[in-house]
């Protein structure tokens, strides 16, 4: 059991509505429902009925909805306390999506490096998580795209991340040097956990349908990179990920850019306006450094990015999430 399951469950008993709580938990209807499910398998219980146009709790998810409040009214008051009791010491909090990405790893350890007195906790959470966390305090800086940014927070370009496609060693595309976005039509696409990666997902889907087909998906989900990994060796799908993406170097899989067109995800260092935290100006100028001793915002060819609208044909810039 999860604790954001448990808030998803608190969420939707308030609002009896999948839509309205999804929208409140930044979130797509279809993750919400899901994390529900699984849930209500592990309890054992049902904790909802569910009809076309209505949701009402059942007794043991009434009974349930007193418990989830309490638990996630102490584990808000420990993390006040902590907070508090660390209030005076040089920290940095940090969200990460996943650790098989090495954006902001490579970040923070040139940072430690040149800072060794600033602690730094990593906390990984998917991106909607990391918005509501940046909002309330319990992050100071954060990572990914940032053309869905809430206006509240500030944003900057630091890479543009070529994208490519995973896959076992003996694929037919292994021995390319590049793969036609359109060759994708013929595969069993992985996407990332909905509640997770929702934005690198629609871009994906984006640069397909820009590419003139719908893709055929993987029906089930991953939420670690390893899990994405593994069901690539399984010859179960293929994986649609950028260049950083740690598992591409998995012995046994194979990662192959993207053309036609060759495209790039942008990553963006992410902060909340209001937040105080001398640290953050730190990591900005450490990405920065980075940027430019890697090339990371350098790329080979144009880069294109698919556009928001999911319908849209046309691609836009790739430099169109900067703010600065």
């Amino acid at each position: 059991m999860e604790l954001r399951q448990l808030r998803y469950f608190v969420t939707l008993a308030e609002e009896l509505h999948f839509g309205r709580a999804a929208a409140r938990e930044h979130i797509v209807q279809s993750a919400l429902s899901q994390q529900i499910q699984r849930l209500e398998r592990e309890l054992g219980v049902r904790l909802l009925d569910r009809s076309t146009h209505h949701v009402d709790l059942t007794p043991a998810g009434a009974a349930f909805l007193v418990e989830a409040r309490q638990i996630l009214h102490h584990v808000s008051r420990a993390g006040h306390a902590a907070r508090n009791a660390a209030a005076s010491a040089p920290t940095l909090r940090v969200g990460i999506i996943d650790a098989g990405y090495d954006t902001m790893p490579q970040i923070l350890h040139e940072l430690q490096d040149n800072h060794p007195g600033i602690t730094i906790h990593q906390i990984e959470a998917g991106t909607p998580e990391q918005y509501r966390q940046l909002a309330d305090g319990r992050l100071d800086i954060a990572i990914g795209r940032a053309s869905q940014t809430p206006a509240e927070m500030t944003s900057k370009l630091i890479r543009l991340d070529p994208l490519g496609v995973l896959v076992p060693d003996d694929h037919r595309f292994a021995v390319l040097n590049g793969v036609p976005v359109a060759a994708l039509a013929d595969e069993l696409l992985l996407l990332g956990e909905e509640s997770q990666t929702p934005e690198l997902n629609q871009f994906v889907l984006a640069l397909c349908r820009s590419a003139g087909f719908e893709p055929t998906l993987y029906e089930g989900t991953v939420e670690s990179s390893r899990a994405a990994a593994d069901l690539v060796l399984q010859h179960r799908c293929v994986h649609c990920v950028p260049s950083s993406f740690r598992s591409s170097n998995r012995p046994g899989t194979t990662w192959r850019p993207l053309t036609d067109p060759t495209t790039y995800y942008p990553w963006s260092l992410l902060w909340h306006d209001a937040n105080p935290s001398p640290h953050i100006a730190g990591v900005i100028d450490t990405a920065r450094h980075l940027a430019e001793q890697l090339d990371w915002l350098e790329p080979v060819a144009p880069a294109t990015e698919p556009p928001s609208g999911e319908d849209a044909p046309a691609a836009t810039s790739s430099r169109s999430d900067e703010a600065v």
